[in-house]
């Protein structure tokens, strides 16, 4: 459990930087660039990710106590969920705004929480809530510290964005539903 708590700690705490202290996060600007904090930030997210996974996988398989069980229709909710959750984080990450990201504002942190509330639903091991639980609430928290900045709200641009957002998100859902959850993650997303 130490591994997937110290990788939260990395991932959760170099997001956290801004919120918490953004005279840390100017001065690691002024010292190592924009482009040398924009790299120190992604290979501590990396490693928090990486860690993270490790430590899950490795607490899940000793044995992560149960604290509740799901009822086994809530899996087809928790599928459903992440098929919204791919193509909020695909609308997030897209240059153009379409009516999806502006009507959602912070589609990439919806997706974190989409995501999240779905493995809840359906994953009771302690492992599951600490990873998941914490991940939902760094996204809250970012999406309220977002709001309290400011700033202009995204405006949509076309339905086009939507649309690729849409196709590009349910393809990646299916690949990782069918595929690459099993291959990556070691547990069938569709049992």
């Amino acid at each position: 459990m130490g591994m997937m708590v110290f990788g939260l700690v990395l991932f959760i705490g170099i997001h956290l930087v801004r919120i918490v202290t953004p005279g840390l996060r100017n001065s690691g600007i002024e010292k190592l660039g924009d482009n040398g904090w924009k790299i120190l930030y992604t290979v501590v997210s990396i490693a928090g990710v990486c860690l993270m996974g490790r430590g899950y996988g490795a607490y899940r398989a000793e044995g992560s106590p149960i604290i509740y069980d799901a009822p086994y229709w809530m899996a087809h909710l928790s599928i459903l969920l992440m098929a919204f959750a791919f193509v909020f984080v695909v609308a997030g990450n897209l240059p153009v705004t379409g009516h999806i990201k502006a009507k959602l504002k912070h589609p990439m942190l919806i997706g974190i929480k989409t995501w999240a509330v779905a493995h809840l639903l359906i994953n009771g091991d302690l492992a599951s809530i600490i990873l998941f639980g914490s991940l939902l609430a760094w996204a809250i928290i970012s999406v309220i510290a977002i709001k309290k900045r400011g700033g202009t709200p995204p405006v949509a641009t076309s339905a086009k964005p939507d649309l690729i957002a849409t196709v590009v998100g349910i393809v990646l859902w299916l690949v990782f539903a069918m595929w690459l959850h099993t291959w990556l993650i070691g547990v069938p997303a569709i049992a």
